[in-house]
């Protein structure tokens, strides 16, 4: 499936395993090919997110161990204060405690079964459209489709699968 990709496409998922590195995480999962995404090609700024600002909600995301704004909004809705609790745990375990970094070193990351399918999804979009390659926008309409918390963080800034599927018409009609 990866010789399907673009260059562009490939230096995403290259980047994704990149970023878990630098986080020190095992895995490459979702959030890892969002970052990456955003880093790499311009698809979220041609829909209007500032990726600056999406780098923000990707890292306040993390530093909660992946909880999204809209499940820490349900859980204050409880009376659970998610920042009270990630502050006590860094105050214990230490700073970015939650964010699942464990590994230590170079080696392989494998990808979580959460991000293979958005790998999977990105494909068969591809082939959906009727494009013999997988650009970033499919990677991004995977990343929609795919239920998780890049799909929610995407979603609070207005990105979902329709927003990614006009976008992506409006090019292959230009």
């Amino acid at each position: 499936m990866f010789e399907r990709f673009t260059t562009e496409a490939r230096e995403v998922v290259v980047g994704a395993q990149r970023v878990a590195a630098d986080e020190v995480s095992g895995n490459v999962d979702p959030l890892h090919l969002l970052t990456s995404l955003a880093r790499h090609t311009g698809v979220l700024a041609a829909l209007g997110c500032p990726v600056d600002e999406l780098a923000d909600d990707l890292r306040r995301v993390r530093r909660r161990g992946g909880m999204s704004d809209a499940d820490v909004e349900a859980l204050s809705g409880f009376g659970i204060d998610v920042e009270h609790i990630v502050e006590r745990v860094e105050q214990t375990h230490g700073p970015g405690a939650l964010t699942g970094g464990r590994r230590v070193g170079r080696g392989h990351r494998p990808f979580t079964p959460e991000a293979k399918k958005v790998l999977e999804k990105s494909l068969r979009e591809a082939i959906d459209v009727g494009s013999k390659r997988i650009e970033g926008e499919h990677l991004l309409l995977a990343l929609t489709a795919v239920p998780g918390v890049a799909a929610d963080v995407l979603a609070q800034r207005g990105i979902d699968y329709l927003a990614v599927r006009r976008l992506l018409d409006q090019r292959e009609a230009s």
